[in-house]
């Protein structure tokens, strides 16, 4: 491999949310211990070095030594449309790509501008929490068509109750997570038409979080729902260089919008934002020289997941887990063990010192589940389950 994914990075006082975050942590109520001994685990972001040409086009930003107000170039769309016609095979029009620094952000606006206060919407529990909060926060009435776990821990969706909900007459609005959080399910053709079909039948607009969808193991494909329709005048899909290139901090959303009347509705809502010079460069490099280190990236998560499952079926045989077909995210249910979420969770955060997050804040359906996210350093991760195994040891 050209990259070495096994280098440890010291993150420490880099203002680092995960490192050096840990009275903010603490103040959220994610765990209750947290020192310079914590292995964080819990955030969706990398340990890991970003790809060579991105960080020479951060240096020629750098070395120019002005950084006003900016603009979006028409080098900033062609890369956007490069990507995703190379990846996806979907072709994007420019005058579809709104910009947002963030995908909460977007995801708040959306809500805001397409719905009004009692208005239902629909998510598909366990799923990322900021969902939950974007409806709630905002007076919407929350509908869960939770998804159905096997025996197996795959998940699948329940049509029958989907549809059900969409009739409603108050239902405005399904927010789907496509590669899916916390459970990496990819949505097939077939899954994704239906669900289109169902909600364009019953003027419900989709907010699609696609955002993980460059991050697929290597047997999987992953299709946006706006390709997979027949019709898109009713989707509205987010993007992002964030996950796929660990570049959260430079806050890059595009949210692709194909009917001109929701583009401007959004626009409208959401208000202008302009780009750090820094993004746009990120963003040009990244989607024109990223993929390189993406393919290199995508192989070494694969073999962490492998050795994670193997771990555990050695170690932690009551923990059941199956490599996701999407995302960086592991979705490990601890019922096995018989002790109850609170028991669990001082197990790992507090006697282990390792810092995941506890599945209830996916909904009432991920309440014996822990969710960890694994792009760090191999070694870092060995480290984290050494010291859940060695908690867990008294109960084999």
């Amino acid at each position: 491999m050209k990259y070495n994914f096994d280098e440890i990075v010291n993150r420490r006082g880099t203002y680092s949310v995960k490192w050096d975050g840990g009275e903010l942590i603490k103040k959220m109520g994610l765990t209750e211990r947290y020192d310079e001994n914590t292995i964080p685990l819990f955030t969706a972001d990398m340990d890991l070095p970003v790809p060579q040409p991105l960080i020479d086009a951060l240096h020629k930003t750098v070395d120019h030594r002005i950084f006003g107000y900016s603009i979006f170039p028409n080098e900033y769309f062609e890369a956007i449309q490069h990507w995703f016609k190379k990846r996806h095979d979907w072709e994007i029009q420019k005058e579809d790509i709104l910009f947002s620094p963030g995908t909460v952000h977007a995801l708040t606006v959306a809500v805001r501008a397409f719905t009004q206060p009692g208005d239902g919407i629909i998510i598909q529990r366990p799923v990322y929490p900021p969902f939950t909060s974007a409806i709630e926060a905002n007076g919407r009435e929350l509908l869960n068509n939770a998804l159905i776990c096997n025996e197996d821990g795959y998940y699948q969706i329940d049509f029958e109750d989907f549809e059900e909900k969409a009739k409603d007459e108050k239902t405005k609005m399904f927010i789907l997570c496509n590669p899916q959080n916390p459970t990496g399910r990819i949505f097939n053709k077939d899954e994704l038409r239906r669900l289109s079909e169902i909600c364009e039948k019953n003027n419900v607009l989709i907010i699609a979080d696609e955002i993980h969808g460059d991050l697929t193991r290597r047997n999987q494909t992953f299709i946006p729902i706006a390709k997979a329709s027949d019709q898109q005048g009713h989707i509205i899909t987010f993007t992002a260089i964030n996950k796929t290139f660990n570049v959260a901090g430079l806050h890059c959303t595009n949210v692709i919008i194909s009917n001109p009347e929701h583009r401007k509705t959004f626009g409208s809502v959401m208000g202008m934002h302009l780009p750090s010079p820094f993004t746009v460069s990120a963003l040009i490099a990244v989607y024109h020289e990223g993929e390189e280190w993406l393919e290199e990236l995508k192989v070494y998560i694969d073999g962490t997941m492998e050795w994670v499952v193997d771990f555990l079926a050695e170690r932690m045989p009551k923990v059941k887990v199956r490599i996701p077909e999407g995302t960086y995210i592991m979705w490990m249910d601890f019922s096995g063990y018989g002790l109850t979420p609170e028991e669990v969770h001082d197990r790992i955060y507090n006697k282990a010192n390792v810092l995941l997050e506890d599945g209830k804040m996916f909904g009432e359906e991920g309440l014996h589940f822990q969710r960890i996210c694994i792009p760090s350093p191999r070694p870092i991760i060995k480290e984290a389950f050494e010291r859940i195994a060695r908690e867990f040891e008294d109960l084999k």
